[in-house]
C-alpha cells in the first residue's frame, strides 16, 4: 500500500488512492471560482468598464437591498411563528409547526409564478374583481414583488433553527427573569432573543445566500438583480467577459456575507448550565386569537394561495386538453439526472469524508473546507464558468449530460459530504483495524465493514443531493444538452411565456416531491422534541 505524510504529523500510512482523489475533488470545486478569475483579469481594462459601469452599481444597490429586505422580513415572520409554535398554548401548535415549515417546499420559482397567476395584470383576482369595475391592481412585478414571493418562501430557513434552539434553550435565565417581575414580553426581548442570536443569524445568512442566488423568482417577477443581468448578458447581449465579471461579483457578496454572518455570532457561549427541561407554556390569554390570526395569514399567503393557484391551473389545463406528454418527459428526465448527480456527489464525497475523519489533520483540513467552497457559489456562476472552461478547452464535454452532472455535484457536494463525514465517524474503527488484522486489503474492509454501517448516512446524503438538483434552475438552463427539458425548466419556460395551465403540473410535482421530506423532518423533529 502507498503512503503518505501528512503536513505536521507523524507519518501514518494513507491509500495513495484517496488523497489523490480527495485532491482532485478539490480541484474541481475550486475551478468555477479560479476559472472566473482568470477570465476576469484576461479581461483587463473591459473588466474595468464592466465593474465602473453606473448600470452595475445599480444592479449591485439593487441586489443588496432585496437580500437586505428578504433577510428582515424572513426574520420577522420566522422569530414570532417559533415562539408560538414552541413556547405558548398556541391552539393546534403541532399543525401549526408542520404548515409554517412547508413554504420551503415551493422552489422560489413555483412561488412567483403563483403570484403572478394569481396576482398579475391578468390573474384570477383580477379577473374576480373586474364585475365590481376593479380595472387594475398595484404591479406584482419588480422589487415588491421579489420581496414578498422570496420572504413567504425562504423564512422557514429561520423558522427551523429558532426553533430548534428554543426546544433546547436553558430555561432557568428565564426563570430568574420572571422571578425578578419581568413579564414575558420582557423577558422574551431581554433574555430568550439575545440567546436566539446564533440561530436566527445561521438561519439569516441561508435566506441572504438564497437570494443573492435567486434567478427562477427574480426572472418571472422581471426585477433586474445581478443573477438576471448575468443571464442576459449572457444570452441576449453575448457579452461573455461581462458576464464572467459580474459573476465574480456576486461570489464576492456571497463571501461577503458568510463573513458578516462570522463577525455577528461572536464568541459567546450559549449552552445550559442545567439539564433540559422542557419549559412551561406561555399562556396568550387575550393575545391567543390574534396569535392563531398571525400564523393563519402566513398559511395562506405562504401555502394555501400558491397551492389553491397551482390546482386552479392545472385543472383548467387538463380541462383544456392540456397535453402531459411533455411532462411525462420531463419528470423522467428530471429523475434520471437527479439520479445520476446523486450517486456522482456521493462517490465524490467519499474520499473527502474519509481523509477528513480517519486521517486528520492539516491537508484534510484544507481539502475539507475547499469541498464546501461550491455551496457559497449561486447556480449560476458555476454555469457561466463551466461554460467559458469548457467550450474553449474541453469542447467535447460541452453541451453534455456529463457536464451537466458535474455542475451539479459541484453545486451540493457539501450536501452529500455532510452527511458522509457524519456516517463515518459513527463508524467504530476497531472493527475496521480488526478486519485488517484478519488479512483484507483497505479496498475490502471499504466494502464488507464500513459501507454496510454508512449507508444510512450516504442514502441520507443521495436523497438530499436528488431533491435540491429536481429544483436548480439556473445551472440546467444553462448547460443542459440540446432538447433535454426538466420539471424546472418546463416551469420557467412557460411561466416567461404566461402559459400558466402548461406550468401548473410540473410545478405540483416539484411541490409534492419537495414536500415529503419537509413534512418527515419536522414530524422527526417533533419525535425528538
Amino acid at each position: 500500500m502507498a503512503v503518505i505524510a501528512l503536513p505536521g504529523r507523524r507519518a501514518v500510512d494513507i491509500p495513495i488512492a484517496v488523497i489523490g482523489l480527495a485532491v482532485l475533488v478539490a480541484a474541481a470545486m475550486l475551478l468555477p471560482a479560479a476559472y472566473l478569475v482568470m477570465r476576469v483579469l484576461g479581461e483587463g481594462s473591459a473588466a474595468w468598464d464592466t465593474l465602473s459601469a453606473t448600470s452595475t452599481t445599480d444592479a449591485v444597490v439593487r441586489t443588496s437591498l432585496l437580500a437586505s429586505a428578504v433577510t428582515g422580513g424572513a426574520i420577522a415572520i420566522a422569530v414570532p411563528a417559533a415562539w408560538l409554535t414552541v413556547r405558548t398554548d398556541l391552539p393546534l401548535r403541532p399543525v401549526w409547526a408542520v404548515v409554517l415549515a412547508l413554504p420551503l417546499a415551493f422552489p422560489s420559482y413555483v412561488g412567483a409564478f403563483a403570484f403572478v397567476a394569481a396576482l398579475g395584470p391578468r390573474g384570477m383576482l383580477q379577473d374576480l374583481l373586474s364585475p365590481l369595475g376593479v380595472e387594475r391592481l398595484p404591479e406584482i412585478y419588480g422589487f415588491w414583488g421579489a420581496w414578498l414571493a422570496l420572504t413567504l418562501f425562504t423564512f422557514p430557513y429561520v423558522l427551523l433553527p429558532v426553533r430548534a434552539a428554543l426546544r433546547g434553550m436553558d430555561r432557568s435565565l428565564e426563570e430568574a427573569a420572571r422571578g425578578l417581575g419581568k413579564g414575558s414580553l420582557s423577558t422574551f426581548v431581554r433574555v430568550t432573543l439575545p440567546q436566539l442570536r446564533p440561530a436566527i443569524a445561521a438561519g439569516g445568512v441561508l435566506v441572504a445566500l438564497y437570494t443573492l442566488s435567486d434567478f427562477g423568482a427574480v426572472s418571472i417577477l422581471r426585477f433586474d438583480s445581478l443573477t438576471r443581468v448575468i443571464y442576459l448578458q449572457y444570452t441576449a447581449s453575448l457579452d461573455r467577459g461581462a458576464a464572467a465579471t459580474l459573476a465574480l461579483i456576486l461570489v464576492a457578496m456571497a463571501l461577503l456575507v458568510v463573513a458578516v454572518e462570522g463577525v455577528t455570532r461572536g464568541k459567546a457561549r450559549y449552552h445550559a448550565s442545567v439539564s433540559h427541561r422542557p419549559p412551561e407554556p406561555v399562556a396568550l390569554g387575550a393575545w391567543r386569537w390574534p396569535a392563531v390570526a398571525f400564523c393563519g395569514l402566513v398559511a395562506l399567503v405562504a401555502l394555501v394561495l400558491p397551492a389553491s393557484v397551482i390546482t386552479f391551473w392545472l385543472v383548467r389545463g387538463l380541462g383544456e386538453g392540456e397535453s402531459l406528454a411533455v411532462v411525462r418527459e420531463a419528470t423522467l428526465n428530471s429523475a434520471y439526472v437527479s439520479s445520476l448527480a446523486a450517486l456522482a456527489a456521493v462517490a465524490a464525497a467519499l474520499p473527502v469524508a474519509i481523509l477528513a475523519v480517519r486521517y486528520r489533520g492539516p491537508l484534510s483540513s484544507a481539502l475539507e473546507k475547499v469541498t464546501y467552497s461550491g455551496f457559497a457559489l449561486p447556480g449560476i456562476v458555476i454555469a457561466l464558468a463551466l461554460v467559458f472552461f469548457f467550450a474553449n478547452y474541453v469542447t467535447f464535454l460541452y453541451q453534455t449530460m456529463a457536464l451537466l452532472v458535474f455542475a451539479y455535484v459541484v453545486r451540493f457536494l457539501p450536501q452529500a459530504l455532510g452527511s458522509t463525514r457524519s456516517s463515518l465517524l459513527q463508524v467504530n474503527a476497531n472493527t475496521e483495524e480488526a478486519a485488517r488484522g484478519l488479512g483484507y486489503g483497505p479496498a475490502r474492509v471499504f466494502a464488507r465493514v464500513t459501507a454496510p454501517q454508512m449507508l444510512p448516512g450516504l442514502s441520507a446524503g443521495a436523497a438530499l443531493v436528488f431533491l435540491t438538483v429536481m429544483k436548480e434552475l439556473p445551472a440546467t438552463l444553462i448547460l443542459s444538452p440540446i432538447g433535454f427539458n426538466t420539471l424546472a425548466t418546463e416551469i420557467w419556460s412557460a411561466t416567461t411565456a404566461s402559459y400558466f395551465a402548461r406550468a401548473a403540473l410540473p410545478a405540483l410535482i416539484l411541490v409534492a416531491v419537495s414536500a415529503i421530506p419537509m413534512m418527515l423532518l419536522v414530524l422527526r423533529e417533533r419525535r425528538v422534541s
